[in-house]
């Protein structure tokens, strides 16, 4: 399998995304949310063309980070000292696009300037119900390891995407005889469902607030079977006209300098990991995920988005029924607050929420 290396707005010394750039129809927002909830077609079979963040919108981006740079940048250490730990005979990063992509980037990096290890970044498309691209993991595993590889992402909602990964690796285990480990390291996992995470917190990671504009100018992964070559990898959109407005170099330079802070800092070791109590994430999370669907009569617990970072998707890409905050004031769901108020989507204020912000999506009377 011979493929054009792409890299999206990064370098080549930061990513290859196994993503094939395809273009795809516009999917109206009200029309893909339809679609999906009738059953007709899957979410992966359409995309919604993005468009830039409005001025009013982007200082919201610039007062995350001044919120919460320094907190993902020693996340991202404990990260890499978990993956090393972990890893001690190689790594190969795969993180999984499109959120995970930056993580991926800075831990690329800071392993290679700070750990003195040399790693290789790929990200690759996963898709509930779909499952991972297997054609991407057969690319890597040409050149790599399967024990070597380490599954990266942003953060856990519900756990979805780690028991995808666990299942789909299983299938590709007996499909191709490969067994990988399936292990999802995050910055932080608020369903007790990654193998690491630096925190259980919920909180503001900057880089969900955009979309393109700081994943290196690609749309969420796609993928539509019936135009899929055997050989082919999952898909994307590639945005080239957002160029100049892009701030995907932007937010991993800006983390990296604070990283370098941190570490000149720490003489010279950042603290150690924090062992999270994964059970009782996951039974917050379940008994979460019951009292809201029944407080609220939804019909699938797949309309309900726990987090920030989840919220965040509904409300940039999603018709949302409603937006549940724990504190309406507080300045880490500031852009959730600009958002539903664009969009006229209601809030309610639950002060003992297990979450910082919850989105309920709209069920759609078929």
């Amino acid at each position: 399998m011979d493929i054009i290396p792409f890299t999206g707005s990064y370098s080549s010394d930061d990513v290859q995304f196994l993503l094939k750039p395809v273009t795809m129809p516009d999917t109206p927002v009200h029309i893909k949310e339809a679609l999906i909830q009738s059953g007709k077609k899957h979410y992966s079979q359409m995309l919604t063309h993005e468009s830039l963040p409005p001025d009013d919108y982007l200082p919201l981006f610039y007062q995350a980070m001044a919120l919460n740079q320094d907190r993902v940048a020693e996340h991202i250490l404990l990260l890499a000292k978990g993956i090393l730990a972990r890893r001690p005979n190689g790594i190969t990063l795969v993180s999984l696009a499109r959120a995970g992509t930056p993580v991926g980037v800075l831990l690329k990096h800071v392993l290679k300037r700070f750990f003195n290890t040399q790693v290789e970044h790929y990200s690759i498309s996963i898709l509930r119900d779909v499952g991972i691209d297997q054609n991407a993991l057969r690319f890597i595993l040409r050149y790599h390891a399967p024990e070597s590889l380490v599954f990266v992402d942003g953060w856990t909602g519900k756990g979805v995407i780690a028991r995808q990964l666990a299942s789909s690796l299983q299938a590709f285990a007996i499909s191709d005889g490969i067994r990988i480990p399936a292990e999802l390291y995050v910055l932080t996992d608020l369903s007790g469902s990654a193998t690491f995470a630096a925190t259980a917190e919920d909180y503001l990671i900057p880089s969900s607030i955009l979309n393109a504009t700081v994943s290196g100018l690609v749309s969420r992964s796609v993928y539509v079977s019936n135009d899929a070559g055997l050989d082919d990898f999952h898909g994307c959109h590639y945005y080239p006209h957002f160029e100049q407005h892009d701030l995907s170099s932007y937010f991993i330079d800006a983390i990296l300098d604070r990283i370098k802070c941190i570490w000149q800092d720490s003489n010279p070791q950042p603290q150690n990991p924090v062992e999270l109590d994964l059970q009782q994430l996951k039974t917050i999370s379940r008994q979460f995920l019951q009292w809201i669907g029944e407080y609220y009569g939804i019909t699938h617990h797949n309309y309900i988005k726990p987090g920030i970072g989840e919220a965040t998707r509904v409300l940039l890409r999603r018709e949302a029924q409603l937006l549940l905050l724990q504190d309406l004031d507080s300045e880490t769901t500031r852009h959730l607050r600009w958002l539903a108020e664009l969009k006229s989507v209601p809030i309610a204020v639950f002060t003992d929420l297990p979450y910082r912000a919850v989105a309920l999506i709209k069920e759609i009377k078929l």
